[in-house]
């Protein structure tokens, strides 16, 4: 295996300082035209890169962002990383995009990653509902942004959508369309956008003069197509089934999609179905689905901008306050919810 060339190399073979070389490559404008020529063309004729890691050592910043989701197969995360990725890209920086897959035990391993690596800062969709991961994470001083979180006992930046807002939203329109009996396909229980969708669920329920019993509840461990399709088959199984039934995301919500089809139950003649995200593949679904749109890319992109105003804000070059961001989610009405009751 031949070694790699380095700063040595290419200043033996131009016949200069290794200093000159640095001055190259970090400030050229310093160094005569002629000199300048005869050092860059040693790097091109050598193939020098220079190590980014050991520049990032010596000045103390990377030029690299964390960014920790919970599910890289849900679309609704791929958007936020384009929006984080876009803005990071603007100021110079790269993303290193990690999945936590819902487990606590990976969370934890890819933020102790991103402090060995010492990276610029981290955007977080954190899975563990102990706080403990976070907490952990919080020694080694490096900045985070919450992204569709808002941990509770945290004092960091957030982004997140106002989920009780889009639960009731969901609801409101099924009430409205006429349904009386409507089940929550809900997603982990520990997920601070499961509990708030559900609570909205059941304020547009009590705006009708409706009770909570009139909300059946069905849990999954996970927010994917499969357990959709797992909540859709315990759907059908019940002695009374809901007239409609609202998922706590898009995934889930395909998922139920799937079983109905597959079991001849009609959508939405025989079932109404709205899911939370509006990804897309719910426009592109067998039966157009209902969906809460979740501006996902400004979300990212916003994250990253708060991130590296704090990031900025350490260096002295601006000045920055926490602060939490909430979005508004927009109910975007579709074939899966629209029959007449």
């Amino acid at each position: 295996m031949s070694q790699s060339v380095g700063i040595k190399d290419v200043a033996r073979a131009a016949g200069v300082s290794v200093g000159t070389v640095s001055n190259v490559i970090n400030r050229p404008d310093t160094v005569a035209t002629e000199t300048r020529a005869r050092v860059q063309s040693a790097i091109d004729r050598l193939g020098y890169v220079r190590s980014e890691s050991a520049r990032q050592l010596r000045a103390g910043r990377s030029r690299i962002m964390g960014l920790l989701v919970l599910d890289m197969g849900n679309p609704f995360f791929v958007d936020v990383a384009r929006g984080a990725e876009r803005a990071a890209r603007d100021a110079g920086l790269g993303v290193m995009v990690c999945n936590s897959a819902q487990s606590a035990g990976e969370e934890a391993d890819y933020l102790s990653l991103f402090a060995e690596q010492r990276v610029r800062g981290v955007l977080l969709t954190p899975t563990d509902a102990s706080g403990r991961n976070i907490e952990t994470f919080r020694r080694h001083n490096i900045p985070f942004v919450l992204v569709d979180r808002v941990a509770e006992g945290t004092t960091e930046c957030s982004v997140s959508v106002d989920d009780v807002a889009g639960g009731a939203l969901a609801v409101r329109h099924l009430v409205d369309a006429g349904h009386r009996t409507i089940a929550y396909v809900s997603g982990p229980p520990g997920l601070n956008q499961v509990r708030d969708r559900r609570t909205g669920a059941l304020n547009a329920l009590a705006e009708a003069g409706l009770g909570p019993d009139c909300l059946r509840e069905l849990p999954t461990e996970r927010l994917d197509v499969a357990a959709g399709r797992d909540a859709g088959a315990r759907l059908l199984g019940l002695a009374e089934r809901p007239t409609a039934v609202f998922c706590a995301n898009d995934l889930l919500a395909l998922g139920v999609l799937q079983a109905m089809y597959a079991a001849g139950v009609g959508v939405p003649d025989d079932l109404a179905i709205v899911g939370y995200d509006d990804i897309e593949f719910a426009a592109a679904a067998a039966v157009p689905l209902t969906s809460v749109r979740q501006p996902a890319v400004t979300m990212g992109a916003l994250a990253a901008e708060l991130l590296l105003e704090e990031t900025e804000a350490e260096t002295g070059t601006k000045r920055h306050e926490h602060r939490r961001v909430v979005l508004q989610p927009e109910l975007v009405v579709r074939r899966s919810s629209l029959a007449a009751r």
